[in-house]
């Protein structure tokens, strides 16, 4: 009986592996960016972590703003895992599927820079966000028809 996972080219898996990586430190330092926004606008969303005499802010924009980034990463990477996941058993073109791993990475981190760091006007963020969903929807088209 032969591993499923004996299909999966090596070099795709590693190109997986790596970008996923990349995206999962890309979301880590979103929490970080939260927090430090957090303390130079001293809006702390929960009693216990304002220093005293601080107020509990919930609304300030430009926590929320980076808020919002983390979601839609939230919204958007983790159907990449899954999908990325599942199109390298589809027997993908080792270039197709690393550049799409890749371009994925990139139109995210893109993304969270024209949100939450240098606030660009649009359609700066809907294209980076547009990027990353077509490939990820590709994925899962190419992974469904191969598994019908």
């Amino acid at each position: 009986m032969s591993n499923f996972f004996d299909t999966v080219d090596p070099t795709i898996l590693q190109s997986y592996i790596f970008w996923s990586s990349v995206l999962v430190l890309k979301m880590n330092i979103m929490s970080i960016l939260t927090a430090m926004k957090r303390f130079a606008k001293k809006a702390f969303a929960n009693p216990e972590d304002a220093p005293k005499g601080t107020k509990v802010v919930l609304s300030d924009p430009d926590v929320e703003r980076i808020r919002r980034a983390h979601q839609n990463d939230l919204e958007s990477i983790l159907p990449f895992f899954v999908m990325g996941f599942l199109y390298m058993f589809t027997n993908p073109s080792v270039v197709l599927a690393t550049n799409l791993f890749r371009t994925v990475a990139i139109a995210r981190i893109a993304h969270t820079l024209v949100y939450a760091v240098f606030v660009v006007p649009q359609p700066a963020r809907a294209l980076a966000w547009m990027i990353g969903f077509l490939c990820t929807g590709f994925m899962a088209v190419k992974t469904i028809l191969a598994f019908l």
